[in-house]
């Protein structure tokens, strides 16, 4: 198994300039698989089980995985095909993915299946990789729930349409999925490193496929390429969270065992990718704001041994802020940003390293300095202080995923593909047995020039090949294997507002606002969400960007930690998040806190550290000039700006935003800091595992007496009618274009209006695919990946707003504006039905359940209400009001606040791309 995907530095998403790199019940012990011998449904034979999870075999092939976990009221149910990009043929780069698309159009028995799920309220979502291709819906754990989600899956398996029609629909959404990623600077650039770093094998091709394979792809190849893959003997169902294990094995058993066993053999691949023979180079050039320097090395198979020992090195030279390349290149400041990460598979894949630069300097030291810090590696082996710090950070990060079964069914997926879902348990055994010398030893063999991707090819008389060593069998890996017994015990959880509110202690020390839910969770797990408040309108006036850097320092460093013995800190606490929202364990929970509180009130500002953030900062604002998104978001929030520059509610222009960046100086933030932070008052909620009684008076230690100098009071907007405004900007040399659309509303959140208003939202826009916007857009007219509305409503004030975003080609856009605005007059002018009412409410109701259930949202939740003097109360009464909103009074609240003739539209794109209307 290889681990690279959980490393820090990927984890935080890397993003710079515009880009982003592709991350009251009873107590119940963890679930044991049946004793030998236990009754199981006809032809259901039992497999592996391995810390709670359990698997079973149908006699046709299909693999099942139980995973029964009572600490949420949610389920998951994920089914693993063993099909990905590497199985397409020439002339199908695309299809594998396109056919996820068309598997959420409709089966023989489930012919809408994207309303059904929007009826229900299911998260729900397919990705597909180089191996794999999966779907999986999280939803409120109830029988009828499980029943339609397991039927479903055993309907779309082998009884999807794969119609003409919905390929004629969805291959345009696909290919304005291929457009977005080609606005990203270095999704384009992984793609050409694909296609370069490989000769013959397929991971040379990246999975969202070629355009013109997009465009031209035939029916017949799909549906052949379906009926050979979608079978079930070639996937895995797994099923985690709360659920009756035997009940489900037997529905199990009765939808998916009717599914006959495919008489055809799969199709075997022999493509090995020789040897590569000299280093490599090639340059994307496009319009752009920053620069990167990208290097890629062919690394072993996931199945390798050398292939966790790889993701270590990875992760020491490329983890922020400890890395090594953060260190050289970062801190000196020579690049803005650097990231390492690996991205493999069964086969051999692909090692990247690289580093950001500001444009306009120079980018060959910094490749040289790069190249040099990444082939001398294996020369100076890991300190023990680096192993450590790694080994932790994994096994952290591996421990939260078990303590989640959503996130397991999501880890899983990619072991599944391998080969054996007990790869994931074998990877994190063998983390504890890597040493410092096999890191070396891996750096040498495949970190070197001639295994190199950056540059030209260049002839060479004396080859510094890497072999790389074929991928052992599965039999070998686990023949050793011996599976831990599960300790983790959680209890039974109802997240119903009248639970919640006889389970929280409320209470004030000093001047915060106190909400304790304790509760038994997976591995003591508990949540922590601290609301500090800052000053008012008044004394925020011209503070430009220092309240924004002031709290971005925060986490670099303290009068007793620099930041990477502040990142190492948190790593041992297992602190996962930051100072306002984290999570941690109940026997952490006391010195998290402690550290929180220090972060908070004593920040070190050390100089090294604000310079790089500055040039961070920079360097993102500047690559957001020629950003579709950023230029459409800030010329519709500077059109409805009402307040001068320097109140801190002024919508700053790119060249606003720059000059008080560049103003900002160090001694700035520390003033700040000290006129303005405190925590009086303040609300802060604790959800999971804990002892009130101990954490109160320490709470009150900490935060109950410390009181900002500067005055503190909520900052509120006023409402205003803005005349309606369409524009299109123009944004070169992008593939894809942005829309975005604002009305605003005089709108408080206790209107008696705004329960009707939240429906009808949800039934436009927010309804996800079934939405009746990206039904139209999406599903009938096939302009555009994504998009859909939001409504917001004043909590302390009445400025309220109705707004509308979407993606297109920018050829599209046009005709994008057109059909939102159709649907906007229909729904004003025609209403909705009284379904649409039924399943809005059906949809909305499990959503809300279902974000109760995750303590990070429910502590949230608490101090929002706390803030405003409520608590969960208010929030009944809400769901009580949405249930009792009738169909006029749906259809009168939307056409009494919306008037499509004053909506403002910005749409941003490449105009050369715009062909004239014949």
């Amino acid at each position: 198994m290889n681990l690279t995907s959980t490393q820090r530095g990927l984890r935080a998403h890397l993003i710079a300039g515009g880009f982003a790199f592709f991350a009251a019940g009873a107590v119940l012990a963890a679930p044991k698989a049946p004793p030998p011998g236990a009754a199981l449904p006809k032809g259901v034979t039992l497999g592996a089980s391995v810390e709670g999870i359990t698997e079973y075999r149908l006699a046709n092939g299909l693999k099942v995985l139980l995973f029964p976990d009572t600490s949420r009221p949610t389920v998951t149910v994920n089914v693993t095909y063993m099909v990905g990009s590497r199985h397409e043929n020439y002339g199908e780069t695309g299809m594998a993915h396109l056919l996820e698309h068309l598997l959420f159009k409709g089966s023989k028995k489930n012919p809408d299946i994207t309303r059904q799920f929007a009826d229900r309220g299911m998260d729900f979502n397919g990705t597909t990789s180089l191996d794999r291709t999966n779907y999986y819906e999280v939803f409120q754990a109830s029988p009828a729930n499980l029943d339609w989600a397991l039927q479903m899956e055993a309907d779309r398996m082998t009884g999807s349409f794969i119609a003409q029609k919905d390929l004629d629909s969805e291959m345009t959404v696909v290919r304005n999925e291929f457009e977005s990623g080609e606005n990203s600077p270095s999704g384009v650039l992984m793609k050409r490193m694909q296609s370069i770093a490989y000769d013959w094998h397929s991971y040379g091709r990246s999975t969202i496929g070629n355009r013109s394979d997009i465009e031209n792809v035939r029916l017949s190849n799909l549906q052949a390429f379906y009926r050979t893959w979608y079978q079930p003997d070639n996937a895995v169902l797994l099923v985690a969270g709360k659920f009756d294990a035997d009940a489900t094995l037997a529905k199990v058993a009765r939808l998916f065992g009717a599914i006959p066993k495919p008489k055809r053999t799969l199709p075997a691949f022999w493509t090995v990718e020789p040897t590569q023979d000299g280093e490599r180079s090639f340059a994307v050039r496009r319009q752009g704001d920053v620069q990167i320097v990208m290097l890629g090395y062919k690394v072993p198979s996931s199945l390798h041994d050398d292939s966790d020992v790889m993701a270590f090195a990875s992760a020491i030279l490329g983890d922020v802020p400890t890395g090594r390349l953060h260190k050289q290149l970062v801190e000196t400041g020579k690049a803005s940003q650097v990231f390492s990460f690996g991205e493999t598979g069964y086969a051999p894949g692909l090692q990247y390293v690289g580093a950001v630069v500001k444009k306009g300097e120079a980018l060959e030291p910094v490749r040289a300095a790069l190249t040099e810090a990444v082939e001398s590696f294996g020369a100076t082996p890991p300190t023990n202080d680096e192993m450590a710090r790694i080994r932790r950070m994994y096994e952290n990060d591996m421990e939260r995923s078990l303590n989640d079964p959503q996130r397991v069914g999501v880890a899983l997926s990619e072991t599944i593909a391998l080969g054996d879902w007990r790869l994931f348990f074998t990877g994190r055994e063998r983390i504890k047995t890597i040493t410092p010398e096999e890191v070396a030893g891996v750096a040498r063999r495949y970190l070197r020039r001639d295994n190199r991707v950056t540059g030209t090819f260049l002839p060479e008389d004396t080859p510094q090949r890497a072999i790389i060593p074929p991928a052992p069998s599965v039999e070998s890996i686990l023949k050793e294997f011996k599976p831990r017994a599960s300790t983790l015990i959680s209890e039974d959880f109802v997240p119903t507002q009248e639970n919640i509110l006889k389970r929280t202690q409320l209470t004030t020390k000093g001047g915060v606002k106190l909400a304790l839910l304790p509760k038994k969770n997976r591995g003591e797990a508990v949540t922590v969400n601290l609301r500090q408040h800052i000053g008012d309108e008044k004394n925020l006036f011209g503070k430009g960007a220092v309240p924004e850097l002031t709290g971005a320092m925060l986490m670099r460093g303290t009068s007793r930690y620099t930041r990477e013995q502040l990142a190492d800190e948190f790593d041992r606490l297992k602190i996962a998040g930051g100072p306002a929202h984290f999570q941690t364990t109940r026997e952490h929970l006391p010195a998290a806190l402690r550290l929180v509180a220090h972060v908070l009130k004593e920040p070190a500002f050390p100089a090294p550290e604000f310079d790089q953030l500055r040039r961070q900062s920079l360097v993102a604002l500047e690559a957001s000039r020629a950003e579709p998104q950023a230029v459409a978001a800030r010329a519709l929030a500077r059109h409805f700006d009402l307040y001068p520059k320097g109140d801190v509610r002024h919508a700053n222009s790119f060249d606003e935003d720059l000059a008080e960046l560049t103003a900002a100086r160090l001694e700035d933030l520390r003033v700040f800091h000290r006129a303005f932070y405190g925590s009086v008052p303040a609300e802060m909620a604790i959800v999971g595992d804990f002892d009130a009684a101990a954490i109160v008076p320490l709470v009150d230690e900490l935060f109950g007496a410390w009181r900002a100098p500067e005055n503190v009071a909520p900052v509120l907007r006023r409402h205003a009618d803005i005349a309606p405004l369409k524009t299109t900007l123009n944004t070169p040399d992008k593939e894809n274009g942005v829309y975005t659309a604002r009305l605003n509303l005089d709108l408080n959140i206790d209107d008696p209006d705004y329960p009707a208003l939240t429906l009808a939202n949800y039934i436009f826009g927010e309804g996800g695919l079934r939405s009746r916007l990206m039904d139209r857009i999406r599903q009938k007219d096939g302009l555009s990946y994504g998009g859909g509305s939001q409504l917001d409503a004043g909590d302390l004030d009445r400025a309220g707003a109705f707004g509308i975003s979407a993606i297109a080609a920018p050829q599209n856009l046009q005709r994008l504006d057109a059909a939102i605005r159709a649907e906007l007059a229909r729904a004003v002018k025609d209403g909705f039905t009284a379904s649409e009412l039924a399943g809005a409410k059906s949809g909305l109701m499990q959503q809300r359940q279902q974000t109760r259930a995750d303590d990070g949202a429910l502590a949230a939740g608490w101090t929002a209400y706390l803030y405003r003097d409520r608590t969960y109360e208010w929030s009944r009464q809400f769901e009580a009001k949405l249930m009792a909103v009738t169909l006029p009074q749906l259809n009168a609240a939307f056409r009494k606040a919306i008037d499509p003739s004053k909506l403002s539209v910005v749409m941003a794109g490449d105009q050369d791309k715009v062909k004239p209307t014949p």
